[in-house]
C-alpha cells in the first residue's frame, strides 16, 4: 500500500479543498447479524429456570406482554432484560452496515475527518472510518428508526449506486506523535474515526517514538457483541501487535450469550485500568474511587497513566461529555483531550 506523506494532521487540514464528488458504491455489507433465534433460545432458558417457558413458543410470534408479566411475577430481577430483548428480537435488520466508495481521485481527508454524503435528496455527514492511505472512502452507518437518510442507506444502497460526497470537514485529529500514549474511546459507530486514526497510526508508525514504543488503547462501547463496528479488526491488531489494547465494554451482551468481558460504560471501564502510582496524591468522589479499585476483566497487562497519555473521544453528546469529565479529573491535561460529539 503507498503512503501518503502528510507533514502533520493539522498542517494537511489546512491544505484540504472542500470539494464535492460523485462516488460510486463498491461495497455494502452488514455488520451485526439476526439474533432473533438466539433470543428465543435465551427466553427458553429463562423460562425453564424460573417457570415462565410456556410463556415462549418454540416458534413464531411472542407475546411480549405475557412473557413480561409471567416472568417478573416469577423473578423481578428479570424485568430490566426482558425489554431489551424484545427490542433486540423485533430490530430491523440490518441495523449497522460497511459502505465503500470509489471516486476518480481519493477524498484526501486527514484521519479524524468525516464527510457529507448525499443520496437522493437527502444530506447527512459521517465519519470516515478507512485510513487516508487508502484509495476508497469506507463509512460505517447505524441505522437511526427516525433517520433523515440511514434507514435508506441501510435498506436501497446497493453496489453501482451512485452518491455525492462533499468534504472533507473536521477537526478531530491526531496530535503530532510524542512519547505520549494514544488513548481512544468511543460508542457505536463513534469508532468510525477512531478506526481511520489507528490504521493510519499503524501504517505511519506512529505508535513509535524515537525508537520505543508508545501504547494505543481502545476502549469500544456498544449494547450488544455485534453492535462493536470493526470487532474482529481490532481483535486482530490486538493479535498482532503488542502494544494495542482493545477493551469492549458490553452493557446487555451477558443477558444473550456468555460474554465475560467489560459490560460498564467505557468512562467507568476506563478506570479500572489506570495504574494507581500514577494517582498517588489525587482525591476522587466515591464512584470512581470503587471503580479504580476494581479488577479489569481482560488479561491486558498494561496500565494507563493520565499524565502520559492523549485521549480521543467519539460518540453520542452525554457520552463525550461524562469521558472528558472523568479523564480531566484523572489529571489528563485538556490540551491532550479531543472530543467529537453527535445527536
Amino acid at each position: 500500500m503507498p503512503v501518503r506523506e502528510h507533514k502533520s494532521q493539522h498542517d494537511h487540514v489546512d491544505s484540504l479543498p472542500l470539494v464535492s464528488k460523485s462516488a460510486t458504491v463498491s461495497e455494502v455489507s452488514a455488520m451485526d447479524r439476526r439474533r432473533r433465534d438466539e433470543v428465543r433460545a435465551r427466553l427458553l432458558d429463562l423460562g425453564a429456570r424460573y417457570g415462565f417457558d410456556e410463556s415462549v413458543p418454540e416458534r413464531g410470534a411472542i407475546d411480549w406482554d405475557t412473557v413480561f408479566e409471567r416472568a417478573t411475577h416469577s423473578n423481578r430481577k428479570l424485568a430490566p432484560r426482558i425489554g431489551p430483548l424484545r427490542d433486540r428480537f423485533k430490530r430491523d435488520h440490518p441495523a449497522l452496515v460497511r459502505i465503500v466508495l470509489e471516486t476518480d481521485e481519493p477524498v484526501g481527508h486527514a484521519a479524524g475527518q468525516y464527510v457529507s454524503i448525499r443520496y437522493g435528496s437527502r444530506t447527512r455527514a459521517y465519519s470516515i472510518a478507512s485510513s487516508p492511505n487508502r484509495d476508497e472512502t469506507e463509512l460505517c452507518v447505524r441505522r437511526v428508526p427516525d433517520g433523515r437518510l440511514s434507514r435508506r442507506l441501510c435498506d436501497d444502497l446497493s453496489v453501482g449506486d451512485e452518491v455525492t460526497i462533499r468534504g472533507p470537514n473536521g477537526h478531530l485529529l491526531l496530535e503530532d506523535v510524542s512519547r505520549r500514549d494514544a488513548v481512544f474511546l468511543a460508542t457505536g459507530t463513534g469508532v468510525a474515526p477512531m478506526k481511520s486514526m489507528i490504521d493510519y497510526t499503524f501504517e505511519e508508525e506512529r505508535d513509535e517514538y524515537r525508537g520505543d514504543d508508545r501504547d494505543v488503547w481502545l476502549f469500544l462501547g456498544a449494547a450488544w457483541e455485534d453492535d462493536l463496528p470493526y470487532h474482529e479488526a481490532f481483535l486482530d491488531r490486538a493479535q498482532t501487535h503488542d502494544n494495542f489494547h482493545y477493551v469492549p465494554c458490553l452493557s446487555r451482551e451477558p443477558w444473550l450469550s456468555d460474554w465475560d468481558g467489560e459490560t460498564e460504560y467505557i468512562q467507568d471501564a476506563l478506570l479500572k485500568y489506570v495504574d494507581e502510582r500514577s494517582l498517588e496524591d489525587a482525591t476522587f468522589g466515591r464512584h470512581m474511587a470503587e471503580l479504580l479499585d476494581d479488577r479489569p476483566e481482560t488479561d491486558i497487562g498494561a496500565r494507563l497513566d493520565p499524565h502520559a497519555m492523549e485521549v480521543y473521544a467519539c460518540g453520542i453528546n452525554a457520552m463525550v461529555y461524562s469521558l472528558e469529565t472523568a479523564v480531566r479529573r484523572l489529571g489528563v491535561p485538556p490540551r491532550h483531550v479531543h472530543c467529537e460529539g453527535y445527536g
